[in-house]
């Protein structure tokens, strides 16, 4: 986190890398967002870009909010949240947030953009949060067969609050004192 706010490539980037942190969405579903699915403190991805095939609903955290409303003014116009620097018609490229990992002193190695889901994950799992929350916040539908048919919890109320807690933990993370 400390390295991301350091970065001094492009604000679409920047924003999109402190994004994905904050949001644990794949890199795919983040680098297509567009502003017609933000709606309050809730992103909304259309099933047709989930690898689930189902809508996903992310709640979003004070911290996110906040670099969304940052970002509006500069790519509201252009319909997507990231697009390109100088085809404003384009979403950014599949390799962007990759590069600017690379940028930013990190290789293939030590950290990809996929990896933040990894991240996330982890600890909240380590810090005692719903597994069901976490799985939900992945997208991931459950291989039970029988629950994922008959189980369409969203948990949206314990999913808003994890996801604050999250966004907190990663500032304390950004300031060097990550203590729970």
């Amino acid at each position: 986190m400390r390295s991301i706010r350091g970065y001094h490539g492009a604000p679409a980037i920047k924003a999109a890398l402190q994004l994905i942190a904050l949001t644990f969405t794949r890199p795919g579903e983040l680098r297509l967002a567009r502003w017609d699915e933000i709606e309050d403190k809730t992103w909304i991805i259309p099933d047709h870009r989930m690898k689930s095939k189902r809508k996903h609903v992310v709640p979003l955290a004070k911290q996110a909010v906040d670099i969304l409303n940052e970002l509006r003014p500069h790519s509201e116009p252009y319909g997507w949240l990231f697009p390109q620097k100088h085809q404003k018609e384009r979403a950014i490229s599949a390799g962007a947030l990759n590069s600017a990992l690379r940028r930013i002193g990190y290789n293939s190695d030590e950290h990809v953009p996929h990896g933040f889901r990894t991240t996330a994950s982890t600890n909240l799992n380590e810090n005692g949060w719903n597994p069901d929350w976490i799985e939900a916040q992945l997208a991931h539908v459950p291989r039970n067969k029988v629950r994922a048919a008959y189980n369409a919890a969203q948990y949206m109320e314990g999913r808003r609050e994890m996801m604050q807690w999250w966004a907190d933990w990663l500032d304390r993370v950004r300031e060097d004192r990550p203590n729970y």
